[in-house]
């Protein structure tokens, strides 16, 4: 065959390699910029990294994890060397790698500029969050926009300012291009594909490289420093596929065993599930029996962990809680299932359990007929509303809600709030639209249930002034934000008490998740810890000590306000059993964390169980060097199972 002719200049290759070279040239300066990257974030994080002591590890294990990204890059614009490596396509495929080899090296550097804050705020590189945050754009910016304006343009200029570079080297390299005749072209490549392919793969075992070899540590921020961020991302994109299989991860389990065990906890054992299509669904009679069942009002507040609690080992910015825990039911030892908003909402209203998949909350499966207390207790004749100063449609909450029970949302648009943030109303004027909603639902003669979801203390941490005595010099810090979410929170009770239906109702405050969940730990489990408190009607002041997750509070509150009903929620109904010891379980990214009394048992993708000591007093996690307990796993096993289950065989409902 001919040899091609030499092309003019801005001919997108360079030298005697032709197209060939923008793929080299991918490979060499993205290993450049990622090895830049992890230099610098290991000096930042020079402690946690040396605490493991594993340094060289994590720079040989990285240029691996670094080789294994680029390769898939490389790949792809390779494999059509065969169909446009010809006279009369060539120019085509090497604009096609000049292009690609732009893009993919943009790509990747606008995620490492972007990682110092998403590791700020999240202690790990960024993951699934990155992308789910991506469908809320408007939220987003203002909160980078009013909270970390300089990191955003810092981060936008340093993109655009490689994005040139890039740019501008390899148009200055295309300028004496000649391309390989097409035989040569076609005899190099099955030499080269195989080796890409040998690149990627990275290993000789039986499955190739993934993300959970590179588990080199207990401590998962600096195991994500070994990966890079753009595998980071687009693991977690790929995840999004297998989203109804997601528990898989950590092996395999029979529907009936995972059924048999869950069925085994103390406080189910007795029941009986008459429905084969729905296998957690089961009658509850409520322990206390009302001639007419109680209101429910459920605050859900925003970030607000046991990290600001002074009593459960926090910092004292929670007065107006503090005073209020003695007028009811104090949980001393409540665990969250999870970190995002989505999650809390998952476990407190629908008493679901967490999976290493996306809340259920946003989740096509689950926006009908999916359980939630609203469901349940809509049945019953309750009217049943959310209230939030957003947009309701963030994280999918409206679909979700209205899909799944609640009548009435009411959120932003219907509110005329005093101070609005980035993310809404203020709290104080939701709590002042949900002292409204109240008393119009109190009007009507008819059980209510109100969920109200507070987002005051959210980044970039937006109240008004005047209300509260700094706890930090600078007004705009989580620790005041916090301060006055709890100012807000005791207004609004304070006001509650004076109504006619305070009797009536059962109020309950728990927090979602607790503000910025991270630790040297796999899991940060100190960080999942959150107040709960249940006050309002008859309740009697108590003190919750054992331990408990955020499933166990819909059976507890369907008893209290003496609503006897069917439903497929596996938690513990504490009016009949708080002194026994308890469990939690916990997702963090990719970690599912069962806690049993003072035992930990942590399941991770592709690895053997890990088993430890939780210390609450100290708020540490001991992990231990022997095997875990066979009994344990499969009890964690069938618990991080059965909602994946249930999901997809879409099962988690009431009976039709």
């Amino acid at each position: 065959m001919d040899e091609l002719p030499s092309m003019q200049p801005y001919a997108y290759g360079w030298g005697r390699l032709g197209p060939y070279f923008n793929l080299f040239f991918l490979l060499f300066f993205g290993l450049l910029i990622l090895s830049i990257s992890r230099v610098a974030l290991v000096f930042w994080q020079r402690d946690r990294v040396r605490a493991t002591g594993m340094i060289s590890e994590i720079f040989v294990q990285g240029i691996r994890a670094d080789l294994i990204l680029l390769g898939y890059f490389i790949i792809i614009p390779l494999a059509l060397a065969p169909f446009l490596a010809r006279r009369h396509t060539a120019q085509l495929w090497a604009k096609l790698t000049f292009w690609w080899t732009t893009g993919a090296l943009v790509f990747v550097g606008f995620l490492e500029l972007a990682s110092p804050q998403f590791i700020l705020q999240y202690d790990v590189r960024p993951n699934r969050l990155f992308i789910e945050y991506l469908s809320y754009p408007a939220e987003v910016f203002g909160t980078l926009w009013n909270g970390y304006r300089a990191v955003l343009l810092t981060t936008v200029t340093g993109t655009l300012m490689l994005a040139w570079a890039l740019h501008s080297v390899l148009i200055r390299l295309s300028t004496r291009m000649t391309i390989w005749p097409t035989k040569k072209l076609l005899l190099t490549w099955p030499v080269l594909m195989l080796l890409v392919l040998m690149q990627i793969r990275s290993t000789t075992a039986h499955r190739p490289a993934n993300t959970a070899l590179f588990a080199l540590s207990g401590d998962a921020l600096v195991n994500s420093l070994v990966i890079n961020s753009a595998w980071s991302v687009l693991d977690a994109i790929s995840s999004l596929r297998k989203e109804a299989n997601s528990s898989e991860i950590y092996g395999k389990m029979a529907r009936a065993e995972i059924l048999a065990e869950v069925a085994a906890a103390p406080w189910l054992r007795d029941y009986r599930y008459p429905i084969t299509e729905r296998p957690t669904l089961h009658h509850q009679q409520a322990a206390i029996t009302r001639d007419r069942p109680l209101n429910l009002v459920i605050v859900l507040e925003e970030s607000l962990g046991a990290t600001f609690v002074q009593s459960l080992g926090g910092l004292p910015v929670t007065p107006e809680l503090e005073k209020l825990k003695h007028e009811g039911w104090w949980f001393e030892q409540l665990y969250a299932t999870g970190t995002r908003s989505v999650r809390g909402i998952e476990a407190v209203v629908a008493g679901y359990p967490p999976t290493p998949a996306r809340s259920v909350v946003k989740l096509s499966l689950a926006q009908n007929n999916f359980y939630t207390l609203a469901l349940g207790l809509g049945k019953q004749g309750y009217q049943t509303e959310f209230v939030y100063g957003g947009e309701a449609h963030f994280d999918n909450m409206r679909s979700f809600f209205t899909g799944n029970g609640f009548q009435n949302v009411v959120d932003r648009q219907s509110m005329q709030p005093r101070f609005v943030g980035s993310w809404g109303a203020s709290d104080e004027d939701l709590f002042d639209k949900a002292l409204q909603r109240l008393h119009h639902l109190h009007a009507e003669k008819k059980p209510f249930f109100s969920l109200i979801f507070t987002s005051s203390n959210h980044e970039p941490f937006e109240f008004p002034d005047g209300k509260i005595a700094l706890h930090d010099p600078a007004k705009q810090s989580v620790n005041n934000a916090v301060k006055y979410a709890d100012y807000a929170l005791g207004k609004f009770i304070r006001a509650a008490k004076q109504q006619d239906y305070w009797r009536d109702t059962v109020f309950l405050i728990v927090a979602d998740h607790d503000n910025r969940v991270y630790g040297d730990s796999l899991i940060p489990i100190k960080k999942f810890h959150i107040p709960g408190l249940i006050l309002g009607a008859d309740i009697k002041p108590r003190r919750i000590s054992t331990m408990a997750s955020q499933i166990d509070l819909g059976p507890t509150l369907l008893s209290l306000l003496g609503v006897s009903s069917q439903h497929p929620m596996i938690g513990r109904d504490l009016v009949r059993d708080s002194t026994s010891p308890g469990r939690a379980m916990l997702q963090f990214n990719n970690y599912f964390a069962w806690l049993e009394g003072s035992s930990a048992t942590i399941l991770r993708p592709g690895q053997a169980p890990l088993p430890g000591r939780y210390h609450a007093g100290t708020r540490q996690l001991t992990l231990d060097s022997t095997a875990a307990d066979e009994r344990l796993v499969k009890r964690a096993m069938a618990h991080v199972m059965l909602p994946s289950l249930l999901y997809r065989e879409q099962q988690y409902g009431l009976a039709k």
